[in-house]
């Protein structure tokens, strides 16, 4: 997820100070783009999946919010695999069942 991203689809969600994202963490759509392009093309990342990025940057592990300023870092929790199964079955059982 690139963050926010002044496109035109911001016309139909009151524009740059919607208040979800504000103006000054806002990104031209060159600046979004960068980081997918930079993680799908990079030989650096061959082969590395499952972390999270901002700003072209691996955003740190952390244990609690707060520890890094503007929600940059990934919680520990979201990149164990084990979690991860549990999530894959669990949304593969619901879905079985609707």
């Amino acid at each position: 997820m690139p963050g926010g991203i002044f496109t035109n689809l911001q016309r139909h969600t009151e524009g740059r100070g919607s208040g979800a994202v504000p103006p000054e963490l806002m990104k031209t759509p060159e600046q979004g783009a960068a980081m997918s392009v930079l993680l799908a093309t990079s030989p650096l990342l061959a082969g590395i999946g499952g972390r999270c990025f901002v700003g072209c940057a691996e955003t740190p592990t952390i244990d609690r919010r707060g520890e890094v300023p503007q929600l940059h870092g990934v919680a520990r929790y979201a990149l164990d695999p084990a979690n991860a199964q549990r999530l894959w079955d669990y949304t593969s059982r619901l879905l079985e069942e609707a």
